[in-house]
């Protein structure tokens, strides 16, 4: 046991000594290692140095046992919503059912914490979202497309495993499918954190279908998952798979999500079509750039006319 701790700290130091000494040289040097350094540039030399202690998927057992409790929910979560006639009301309780399940994020010094102790109810969770107007609330603007306009397909680069994928937008994204658009889930290509990647989301997505190819009575037929060719928890939109570039080409409606994606990394992105940045603000730098408060939530729509 001594062994085993011991060595678990000569890797914490060996990372530490690593990752400190890039930051040192990118502070005497911000061309170093790829520079000027941003928040991709740091993540990016983060997993590297990750893969070069050995480390490819940290938290795979945690992911496997959020994921296996959530498919247990999902079809409680789905006639709930289905059970809410008025259809704005019925969008509303998705998209709070998308920042619900965005909590599960082990990226989070916070949140991680509050998971390791006490776990994390999704129906709890949504009841307990900061109130509105959140820090950007484009709801209502949307809620107004929502009801006069179908969008013909949409791309949705997702987040994390567990609540969030399968709890959060998997039910959003059915709606979507109800209304007759393409949906296009766009996951990792390798594992950051505890993030969702392309070969879970399939098996994901194979076991969520009934016998007859069906999302809980919804058609499946225009719903494709796509590797992103990302393999960091934010994403850089010009280094993305052919796959999904392709994928993306007619795509009337974008929608990025989590506070990698969405907030840190593509808030400010301009798109061609119509795009939603969502994700809830887990860092207090974040919450404090943006003049909001910890655990506020994003909801941004641009609409291109």
């Amino acid at each position: 046991m001594r062994s085993v701790f011991g060595n678990v700290c000569n890797v914490f130091v060996f990372f530490t000594e690593r990752y400190s000494g890039i930051l040192e040289d990118l502070k005497k040097d911000p061309e170093s290692h790829g520079g000027p350094p941003d928040g991709i540039l740091l993540c990016r030399l983060r997993e590297q140095v990750l893969k070069e202690l050995g480390f490819k998927d940290i938290f795979k057992k945690v992911k496997d046992e959020e994921n296996a409790k959530a498919i247990s929910l999902f079809e409680n979560v789905v006639d709930l919503s289905d059970a809410i006639e008025d259809e704005g009301k019925r969008l509303e309780n998705l998209v709070r059912g998308i920042f619900a399940g965005n909590i599960f994020d082990l990226g989070s010094a916070q949140l991680a914490e509050v998971f390791s102790k006490d776990g994390m109810s999704f129906l709890a969770s949504c009841q307990n979202l900061a109130p509105r107007p959140w820090v950007i609330d484009d709801l209502d603007a949307f809620k107004l497309k929502w009801s006069k306009k179908s969008w013909k397909k949409a791309v949705i680069f997702v987040d994390n495993s567990g609540a969030d994928i399968i709890l959060g937008i998997l039910p959003f994204a059915r709606e979507l499918l109800r209304r007759g658009t393409q949906v296009v889930l766009a996951a990792n290509d390798l594992p950051s954190i505890n993030d969702i990647t392309y070969p879970e989301l399939i098996e994901i997505i194979s076991k969520l279908k009934d016998n007859e190819g069906k999302l809980k009575g919804v058609d499946t037929s225009n719903l494709f998952i796509a590797n992103s060719g990302n393999d960091l928890p934010v994403i850089d939109l010009s280094r993305v798979s052919q796959e999904i570039a392709y994928l993306a080409s007619d795509a009337d409606l974008v929608i990025m999500e989590g506070m990698g994606r969405g907030i840190e990394t593509n808030l400010y992105a301009q798109f061609k079509c119509d795009s939603l940045k969502i994700g809830m603000v887990k860092h207090p730098e974040v919450a404090q750039f943006l003049g909001g408060r910890l655990y506020d939530c994003v909801f941004k729509y641009n609409e291109v006319l």
